[in-house]
């Protein structure tokens, strides 16, 4: 699978950015998917994720801040992020997540993720 993340930035603290993803074929019409991200020196967590019928589970990094989408037609999904602070610096990738929405492991295939930068 290719998963290729694009939106990335920076930002001023307090503002937004948008973020999309596209897979090949059909994976993203056939998982559950999510966005995480990797900020300096820390692990790569969950931030939100999306069952195959649009059904969004935000962490609590996302909950009243980000938005989750997809398109299972387009084999694209997207995350609106608003409020952006600077705890938010991070890079971004999305990929599939488990069957209860959980996080998947760092020895899955990752794709490109897209740096974001919020900073004054």
């Amino acid at each position: 699978v290719q998963l290729q993340a694009s939106g990335g930035g920076w930002v001023q603290p307090g503002g937004f950015l948008d973020l999309s993803c596209t897979a090949s074929g059909d994976f993203v019409s056939k998982n559950n998917m999510g966005w995480y991200r990797q900020a300096p020196g820390k692990q790569r967590v969950l931030v939100a994720a999306i069952t195959k019928g649009g059904r969004p589970d935000y962490t609590n990094i996302a909950k009243g801040r980000f938005i989750i989408s997809r398109d299972n037609a387009k084999n694209t999904i997207a995350l609106q992020m608003r409020s952006l602070e600077p705890e938010d610096t991070a890079v971004y990738y999305c990929n599939r997540v488990t069957a209860n929405l959980g996080p998947i492991s760092d020895y899955d295939v990752w794709g490109q993720g897209t740096e974001v930068t919020v900073s004054s």
